[in-house]
């Protein structure tokens, strides 16, 4: 006997189905015309043969939905749609969970009255914004796609939740598993809060210390380490059922601009761009990457029209995107509404010129009426079809059903800060920051720090406001004086605190930034610069950054330090990390991910398997 797998069974199930569609269209409107012409007493029932709609199985993965969009339930939502409605599915607004009742009300009008696609929160808090997305679900008339820009995940926006390391930290690691490990994690903090895609991970090659934007954000200066950490955060939420959007195609790193404030321009010709920025992008869309942001900038090496950004160029997003590259996930425009658009291209014109482009979702829009009404004007103009616009709403609405929008349920707020701040997150930022901890010198044996009885060894925390987390878990392994300066001290600060440090044998310092988030510029006065230069060259300073690693250039002579450690971050497990390093109880593993200049190269780090000093 014939043996039909059932799922070539359910495909040819229904392909019968849409055989016979026309069959039982024709077989209606001719009982409706003889109904017309015969009495109704009179008219028999025309027999209709019943067939049963193939139930959904959703695809391993969401390009292959997005392969095959057609599904009952994307048929069933798509014709209850109009025209226009199809157009606000491509949208995408911001929301914030701490503005206030005016702002949400403003929310709920975009939802209920254009019936947009899509939310994008920003800062607020977990029970806030859950209470919200139940709201705001509640009241659309197609469920909500929910995302957000969560690099470090949920903590990157919300309070009262965790906050993973930004990617240069991560760069530094070299088990890519802590990575993947990282992305699960933040993908089941996502779906407990209701929401579908992640801006993430940044997939730029950042190999220019200039860069105001990226910088961080990025894995490093290295492609393989930037494709293979990208690769292993995407994963980890994909195949945990969040869609992955890579960012900023086609590459943001190699650039001294903000697009956010202005239109870079990329000079770079095509051979350079598909040797080193495409490298990454094309390795995530050989392993099934679910959606690609494309930035605002200008590279006249693959569109030379004037001020054109490439979020709006056909040759970019079409032409080397699609056709080259062979994406077939979802294309979303960077923030419609920064400079880097709006400087050349008005709101709804930037909105039909991104849709022409090729762009398949508009994210953050400056106005989602003005938008909708210049894109049906380019409708009637014929500049787009309703066709295209069509395609692209059924894809949308594919990738709604596959994150299970199609049995949408309420948040459950029983429990929710509890779920979102779990053992497995703490243990995964631990295990990355030791990990990441990256030892750049250790003169005449400087580390490990052993106190010895007459040992007198002090803490110092330059940036901080109060005794840090760092000088706490040093008090875990030796006795210790502590001190504090500002990042603005004045000469009489810094010369009455070098007075007292001349009683110290040993003295270690953590620099810190003006914020939890890493700096391109750490703001020190003067003299509190020139303080750390005197501690550099003491021949008894351990000094750690827990900062950017580029901002080693604006301290003079650091390279001079007995021990230096590069933390990345001033996260507590990276603070916990380095004080552990300097009494020998973990190894030093972690490796520059970026050149900062001629003192310290990528791939630098003295790295031992072992911790320092053998712990009983």
């Amino acid at each position: 006997m014939l043996q039909i797998k059932h799922s070539t069974f359910s495909h040819l199930q229904r392909l019968l189905t849409l055989a016979l569609l026309p069959v039982l269209l024709l077989s209606c409107n001719e009982s409706s015309d003889k109904g017309n012409q015969q009495h109704a007493a009179s008219a028999k029932p025309v027999p209709v043969l019943a067939v049963e709609r193939v139930p959904y199985e959703r695809p391993v993965s969401l390009i292959r939905a997005l392969q095959e969009p057609e599904s009952a339930w994307v048929d069933s939502v798509f014709n209850t749609l109009s025209p226009e409605e199809r157009i606000a599915q491509l949208m995408i607004i911001e929301a914030f969970s701490d503005k206030g009742p005016a702002y949400e009300a403003d929310v709920m009008r975009l939802i209920k009255q254009y019936k947009v696609g899509g939310i994008i929160f920003f800062q607020g808090g977990p029970v806030r914004q859950a209470r919200l997305t139940n709201s705001y679900q509640a009241a659309a008339k197609v469920p909500l796609l929910i995302s957000m820009d969560a690099e470090t995940g949920v903590g990157m926006r919300l309070d009262s939740t965790v906050q993973y390391p930004f990617q240069q930290m991560l760069g530094a690691v070299a088990d890519n598993g802590l990575i993947y490990n990282m992305g699960a994690q933040i993908a089941a903090e996502f779906k407990r809060l209701g929401m579908h895609v992640n801006f993430a991970p940044v997939a730029d090659i950042n190999n220019n210390p200039k860069n105001p934007v990226i910088s961080y954000r990025s894995f490093g200066e290295n492609r393989l380490d930037v494709a293979g950490k990208s690769l292993a955060y995407m994963q980890g939420m994909q195949q945990n059922d969040i869609i992955a959007v890579a960012k900023h195609f086609p590459g943001h790193g190699d650039t001294d601009v903000d697009s956010h404030h202005d239109l870079p321009v990329i000079s770079f010709d095509r051979q350079r761009l598909d040797s080193l920025e495409l490298y990454p992008f094309r390795q995530l869309i050989e392993y099934g990457l679910g959606g690609m942001m494309v930035a605002h900038m200008h590279i006249p090496g693959l569109d030379s029209t004037a001020n054109l950004p490439s979020t709006l160029s056909r040759p970019i997003v079409t032409g080397l995107l699609k056709k080259h590259m062979d994406f077939e996930g979802l294309v979303f425009t960077d923030a419609m509404v920064m400079k880097g658009v709006t400087k050349y291209f008005a709101p709804g014109e930037a909105e039909v010129r991104a849709l022409m482009a090729g762009n398949d979702v508009l994210e953050r829009l400056n106005s989602v009426p003005r938008a909708i009404r210049a894109i049906k004007a380019a409708i009637r103009r014929g500049d787009l079809t309703q066709a295209e616009i069509d395609r692209r709403c059924k894809r949308v609405l594919a990738a709604k059903q596959w994150v299970g929008l199609d049995k949408y349920k309420p948040i459950d707020l029983t429990n929710l800060y509890e779920d979102l701040n779990t053992s497995a997150a703490d243990s995964t930022n631990h295990v990355i920051a030791e990990a990441a901890i990256t030892l750049l010198n250790n003169r005449k044996r400087m580390l490990p720090v052993r106190q010895r009885r007459r040992t007198r060894i002090a803490t110092l925390s330059v940036g901080a406001r109060r005794t840090t987390s760092f000088q706490r878990e040093v008090k875990e392994h030796a006795t210790t004086t502590d001190f504090v300066l500002s990042r603005k001290a004045n000469i009489k600060e810094t010369r009455k605190l070098w007075k007292k440090l001349q009683r110290f044998d040993v003295v270690l310092v953590g620099l810190y930034g003006p914020s939890i988030r890493p700096s391109n510029n750490l703001g020190y006065s003067k003299e509190a610069a020139a303080l750390v230069q005197k501690l550099a060259r003491s021949d008894k300073a351990v000094i750690t950054l827990f900062d950017n690693a580029y901002a080693l250039t604006q301290f003079p002579d650091i390279e001079k330090s007995r021990a230096l450690i590069m933390a990345y971050q001033p996260h507590f497990h990276a603070q916990e990390a380095a004080a552990s390093l300097i009494f020998g109880k973990i190894a030093a593993r972690g490796r520059l991910p970026v050149t900062v200049n001629e003192h310290y190269a990528y791939g630098d780090g003295i790295s031992k398997d072992v911790p320092l000093l053998a712990t009983p």
